[in-house]
Formats: C-alpha cells, sequence, structure tokens
C-alpha cells in the first residue's frame, strides 16, 4: 500500500496489557484498514506493584510504528489525525517538573482496597480498586514520600498524548474511570471534588485534586497537534511531520465500544483479552451503588454501567497449551489456532450445564467476585460427567462466569439491553465463544469483523471523526458520535446478532448456580495454597 503524502491518513495507537498495537486508516473513510503494526510487551511487578517502564512505552511504540511503516510501500510523511488508547486507570504522578514521581502503577493492583471502601462511602458511588483516585488515596493514608511533590495525575492514555501534544487533557470515556463524571456537565463531579479535598485536608497532598487531573474533552473535540518532539518519538527516522490533528486520548473500555458501534442506550459490548469486561449504555442512572458495577461513560460522555473482571482468557490459553504440547508430543503437531478450533468446537458437543463440572479462571484477584487472589480451579463432583467436551464447555463457562455474576445485577435494576457486540481473539472461532457469551448473558451477541482491530481502530475512528468535525466547524450538519459510526463506519448495517438458545441459557444459569457456591471452595484455596 502506498502512502500519501501526509493526507488522507489517520493514525490509531493502543496500549494493551500485551500488546501495542497501531491501525493506519483512511480519514474519509474509516473503516478501511490500511495497514497495522504491533509490538509485544509485558507488565512486571516493581516494588510488590504491577508496572511497566515508561522507556518501553516509547520504544514499544517505535517498534509498532516501523512495523506498521513496513507494510506500506513509503513511509507516511504527515498524518490527518492521530488518536491514542490505552489501559484505563491506573496511577501515574509527576512533579513540576513533569518527572515521574513513582513507577507507574496498572490498573491490575489491587492494594488500594481501604482507599476504595472509603471513596465509596464518601462519594455514595462505587469506586473500585483499580481507579486512579483509588490510588491516590491510598500512597496518601499510607504517607507515600512522593505525595507532597504530585504536580500531575494521569492515565496512560494521557501521559501518551501529553507527550505528543504538550496537552494535558482526557478523553472524558478515560477521565470516568480516574473520578466519577457529572453527566450533565461531562466533567469532573464538583461536589465530590470537593468532599476529597476536604477529606485530604492536613494530609501532605499539597494541590486541590480538580488541579491534579487532566481536563476533560468530549469526543469530536481537538485535543491539540502533533508537535515536533512528538513526531520524533513516534518516527525517529525523522519521515514524520508534525501538525496532525489529536483526537482526546480514551481508554480501552471507550474505544472498544466504537470498535463494536454500541454507543447508545440500550446497547452494548463485551471485550475479551487478559481481562474481560462489559459497557452498558444506560437509559437512567442505577437505583443505588453496586460492589459489581462501576459507572463511567462513553466518548461522548453518556453513563454507561461497567462490569470489569481481572480474570480474561489466560487460563483458557493455558488449557489449549497443554493440548498443543500433548498433540506434539504425540507426534501430530497442531498450530494454535487448529488446537482453539478443535477443543472450541468440541465443547458445543458438551452438556448444556458442563455435565456438573466447575472451572475458576482465577489467576488474580477478582473484585467482583470478592476474591482479594486468585487460584485456578477445575473442580468434579464423584458423579460429574467427566469428558473432553463437558471440561471445555465449562472453561469457556468459566470465562464468562464472574462476568455474568455482575450482569446479573444489571438485570436485578431492570436495566434493558437490545445487543451486545463482542470482540477478542476468544471469538476467532466463529460462532462458539459468541453462542456461549449469548447464553451467559441472554442476549443476543454480534461478532463484528471490524472488531478485530481493537481498539487501535477504535481510536482510530475517533480520530478521524474530530478530523471530520474539526472540518465542518460549527456547522450544524456535523453528526453526533453515534450518528457518524451509523453512518460514516459502519455503513447502516447492523452485523448480524447470534440469538441465545433457551438450552444453553438454562444450561448456563445451572452452572452459574453452582460457580456461585463454589465461591467458597476457591477462597479456601486461597488461603490454603
Amino acid at each position: 500500500m502506498s502512502a500519501a503524502a501526509g493526507t488522507g491518513l489517520t493514525l490509531g495507537i493502543e496500549l494493551g496489557s500485551t500488546r501495542i498495537k497501531l491501525c493506519l486508516v483512511r480519514t474519509d473513510d474509516p473503516a478501511t484498514v490500511l495497514a497495522t503494526g504491533a509490538h509485544e510487551w509485558e507488565n512486571r511487578l516493581v516494588d510488590g506493584l504491577w508496572s511497566y517502564p515508561l522507556e518501553e512505552v516509547w520504544s514499544g511504540l517505535q517498534a509498532a510504528y516501523a512495523d506498521l511503516v513496513a507494510h506500506l510501500d513509503a513511509p507516511p510523511a504527515g498524518l490527518d489525525a492521530i488518536g491514542v488508547s490505552a489501559m484505563m486507570h491506573g496511577y501515574l504522578a509527576f512533579d513540576a517538573a513533569g518527572e515521574l514521581l513513582v513507577p507507574f502503577r496498572t490498573w491490575r493492583n489491587t492494594n488500594t482496597g481501604p482507599a476504595a471502601a472509603e471513596l465509596s462511602e464518601l462519594f455514595g458511588v462505587n469506586i473500585p480498586l483499580r481507579w486512579s483516585v483509588a490510588h491516590l488515596r491510598q500512597a496518601v493514608r499510607d504517607g507515600e514520600p512522593h505525595v507532597a511533590s504530585i504536580a500531575s495525575i494521569t492515565t496512560l492514555a494521557g501521559y501518551v498524548h501529553e507527550r505528543l501534544t504538550g496537552r494535558r487533557v482526557l478523553g472524558v470515556g478515560d477521565a470516568s474511570g480516574m473520578f466519577p463524571i457529572d453527566p450533565a456537565m461531562r466533567d469532573y463531579d464538583a461536589a465530590m471534588l470537593a468532599a476529597f479535598d476536604d477529606l485530604a485536608a492536613g494530609s501532605a497532598l499539597a494541590r486541590p485534586l480538580r488541579e491534579l487531573l487532566p481536563e476533560v474533552l468530549v469526543a469530536g473535540e481537538p485535543g491539540g497537534e502533533l508537535t515536533a518532539e512528538g513526531a520524533a518519538l513516534l518516527d525517529p527516522s525523522g519521515a514524520l511531520r508534525p501538525g496532525a490533528l489529536l483526537c482526546p486520548p480514551e481508554g480501552d473500555a471507550g474505544t472498544g465500544m466504537v470498535a463494536t458501534g454500541a454507543v447508545a442506550p440500550r446497547t452494548g459490548n463485551v471485550s475479551a483479552g487478559t481481562s474481560i469486561f462489559a459497557m452498558v449504555v444506560l437509559e437512567r442512572g442505577l437505583s443505588r451503588p453496586h460492589d459489581e458495577l462501576d459507572v463511567v461513560t462513553t466518548p461522548a460522555g453518556d453513563p454507561v454501567a461497567m462490569v470489569h473482571c481481572n480474570n480474561g482468557a489466560s487460563e483458557l490459553a493455558a488449557w489449549v497449551g497443554l493440548f498443543t504440547r500433548f498433540a506434539e508430543a504425540a507426534g501430530q503437531p497442531l498450530d494454535a489456532d487448529r488446537v482453539y478450533a478443535t477443543l472450541f468446537e468440541e465443547a458445543l458437543a458438551g452438556e448444556a450445564d458442563a455435565g456438573g463440572l466447575l472451572a475458576y479462571n482465577h489467576l488474580a484477584g477478582e473484585p467482583v467476585a470478592g476474591l482479594e487472589a486468585g487460584r485456578p480451579l477445575f473442580v468434579r463432583t464423584p458423579d460429574s460427567r467427566f469428558t473432553l467436551a463437558n471440561t471445555m464447555r465449562a472453561q469457556l463457562y468459566g470465562v464468562f462466569g464472574t462476568l455474568a455474576l455482575g450482569m446479573r445485577v444489571l438485570d436485578e435494576e431492570g436495566v434493558a439491553l437490545d445487543r451486545m457486540a463482542a470482540h477478542g481473539g476468544i471469538f476467532r472461532t466463529a460462532g462458539v465463544a459468541q453462542r456461549i457469551l449469548a447464553a451467559a448473558l441472554d442476549a443476543p451477541v454480534a461478532v463484528a469483523e471490524t472488531a478485530a482491530e481493537g481498539g487501535a481502530w477504535g481510536v482510530a475512528v475517533l480520530a478521524a471523526f474530530a478530523a471530520e468535525r474539526a472540518a465542518a466547524g460549527a456547522a450544524a450538519a456535523a453528526p453526533d458520535l453515534d450518528g457518524y459510526l451509523r453512518d460514516r463506519v459502519f455503513g447502516g448495517a447492523e452485523t448480524p446478532a447470534l440469538a441465545p438458545d433457551p438450552t444453553d441459557v438454562a444450561g448456563f444459569a445451572a452452572y452459574l448456580d453452582r460457580y456461585r457456591a463454589g465461591l467458597a471452595v476457591e477462597a479456601a484455596a486461597v488461603t490454603a495454597l
């Protein structure tokens, strides 16, 4: 693919938990993907907390950009627009000189329990352990020496965006995972900011919280321009010119919603990877706080109920690895995709309730299930039907088990859901995980082909949207985000959804009853092992 001389191209960047991915699209037709680039990376424990070195952010981005360029006939001389997406939540704290005060603390850390509980009671809304304000409050409670020097805090997407543009801003969706958002103002809740400052009075924290947080922007607003320094950070070769428009940086939850076209009320999406989470756009507020749910927003600022589970498909991948090695040891090696497809298709032959088998995918702690740590478990009783088909169905059910617990709370709230869209590698074998998820949610589930590019494509779409809005100026005809996605990206045609099978729905419900009861076994394993 030949790159034009700097116009007509939009770049999406996503920093995920295991991969940094870039996606290049046409600005006037963002559904057309021109090239992608990627770089693998991994978190590590630093002083007992999960982190990524910031040097690896830039070396990884440069490697992913070089990989993207390698798929083009010539490197882009310039770009119309750029979008940055990354893992939400976490804690990046800087001093007045812009120096990082402590290593980046990711969403995966669960040391913030006392602060999260304190803030949830103070605000009257659920503040999960992974939220940035919980990390900040915990640092204050623990009397960490760096607190007195904090001049700003941000997310990973906000940090990368600031280095590329010089602007300290954040998309409202990502900001809603730092601190609660007032849906009417589409900005941080002023009363809760004041309550936090009152709570922090007398502590080492030197500034009001509002001064520490990035400015909030909604989708379509300009987030700054790529500076010469930012261009050199992406492309050290010097071929990339500055000047590209950047949209507000967003979190992976928001860009997943865009990638699946699920930003309107009564729609939602499920993203399955290392973690798994569901986003459901609300028509009205929840009746009360729920530990299993946190309220965030779409990139346009509309309220969303989020069920976030720390554990996704990693344990399933370990089982697939076991069978892959067996095939190799038996002298019949198979690639991983073939093993996945074979085992997934076998799962469909299993009993609807998985034959009495039970699988927990908890490699890490799982707040939705009330677990501070994880122990993967596979449990059966003497009268369970222990077959390969039932085993694999149980493992697939286990991927969605904790998610289903949280989604049951939405059912109790009377939240209406017309359609769920799903994306993630687990859905690559057509019709299997999609069917299981439809049973778990008792709702139609669609898997769009465009979702395969994930958040990198989703934020490229947001960047193209911002470019179109900038070109339209104050024109009344400029579309809103939902209209833009329906008309310009997805072409007005919905991806067919798979309706839940009643037998599967009843079988998963029976499985979930055992799953809920068996959490006591999981908790005992955490204590004993």
